[in-house]
């Protein structure tokens, strides 16, 4: 009987620690919000992709006082702005300390409304509509630019470097895309270039002949697409080819993605778009490209972005030890250093800048073309 009450006592005693111990163990949770299914997925995916990175980096360097690890909630938006607000109520519910997201500004912008009655702070790494960050909501940060210093950029380019005078431009009706487009017409116009038309397909579409044939009787200097992703936008370029089309191609950000090319083949070669400038060849980005390429693959979009942003979430929970969000938004506004993406230090209004330039893809790379104040890269 002794000998019983011995084994059980020790056996008790080994459970008791390990009880404890789970007991006191420690999850930070964090959330994204992108399209990981329907057509943006791959896009959604760079930037869950790059919130996982610096997770990495953060776990492998001891991770965060008082954590014993980070969990990423990854949320589905598949791009639309109900399920958006789904995800930000179920992001709620499991009492992440920060959301990163979303991609699609129709998206970020309710999300992020919802997340501001619960004062959790969303940093989004693509979504580039002005009314993002114009709303005045405490907690809503931006780590990519902005359209209406994105639109002038394009239309300088138009202007100074293709010495454009005629411009048809088409967009699919979403926040992101339309809120571009009319940038665009705005500032051309002002520039003294005539926007010989301005028509729209619908988000879905696959079959374009209808806008790309009344493009082609325009016969405009340049043709400007401004498309929620690069999926639509490959096939639009892909068909323009198709029926002889010799405007000028022209767009935007969405398109600077790997598979543009992969999908619109020759059809992209010559392709002009703006995106922010990162420089490939610091410390920063080295570190970054050598973790994430051998794991996910070639660098994509708003991957970089997800990464600075998700380090910059992570760095103010480990600089205050807390997810107070005061705390939290207190050593975000005293951040000033190197990211992968850019140069990144916030404004009051939760904007960090924007460096866009025009790149143009040749032989399959996207290669820096022009700089708004520097001119021809090449």
């Amino acid at each position: 009987m002794r000998k019983k009450l011995f084994v059980a006592l020790v056996c008790g005693l080994m459970i008791v620690p390990f009880i404890m111990g789970t007991a006191t163990a420690k999850t930070l949770k964090i959330g994204s919000m992108s399209p990981l299914t329907g057509p943006y997925a791959s896009d959604g995916t760079d930037i869950k992709n790059g919130v996982l990175t610096a997770i990495q980096v953060f776990e492998e360097a001891g991770g965060i006082p008082g954590y014993d690890k980070i969990e990423l909630f990854a949320q589905d938006t598949a791009c639309d702005p109900k399920q958006a607000v789904a995800a930000a109520n179920k992001l709620i519910n499991l009492e992440v300390a920060g959301v990163v997201g979303a991609y699609c500004s129709s998206s970020t912008i309710p999300a992020s409304e919802t997340l501001d009655e619960e004062d959790i702070p969303m940093l989004t790494p693509a979504s580039t509509n002005e009314k993002v960050t114009d709303r005045g909501l405490p907690y809503m940060f931006r780590l990519c630019g902005r359209d209406d210093d994105q639109a002038p950029a394009a239309a300088k380019f138009l202007k100074e470097s293709l010495n454009a005078k005629t411009i048809f431009i088409v967009d699919d009706k979403t926040t992101y895309s339309q809120g571009l487009a009319d940038g665009v017409s705005k500032a051309a116009k002002e520039l003294g270039m005539e926007v010989v038309e301005h028509d729209h397909v619908n988000q879905g579409d696959k079959d374009f002949a209808a806008v790309l044939t009344k493009a082609k009787q325009a016969n405009a200097d340049v043709f400007y697409m401004s498309l929620q992703g690069y999926s639509p936008g490959a096939l639009m370029a892909l068909q323009a080819k198709r029926i002889g089309m010799t405007s000028q191609i022209v767009t935007q950000d969405a398109m600077f993605q790997p598979k543009f090319m992969e999908v619109a083949k020759d059809a992209a070669e010559g392709v002009y778009l703006t995106y922010g400038f990162t420089d490939k060849t610091t410390p920063e980005y080295k570190a970054f490209e050598k973790i994430y390429v051998p794991k996910y693959g070639a660098i994509a979009a708003y991957a970089t972005y997800a990464y600075d942003a998700a380090t910059v979430l992570l760095s103010a929970i480990k600089n205050s030890g807390s997810t107070d969000p005061a705390k939290i938004k207190a050593e975000i506004m005293k951040m000033d250093f190197d990211g992968v993406a850019k140069r990144i230090k916030f404004r009051a209004n939760g904007d960090s800048g924007s460096s866009y330039i025009a790149f143009k893809i040749d032989k399959g790379e996207f290669v820096p073309y022009w700089h708004p104040e520097k001119g021809l890269l090449k």
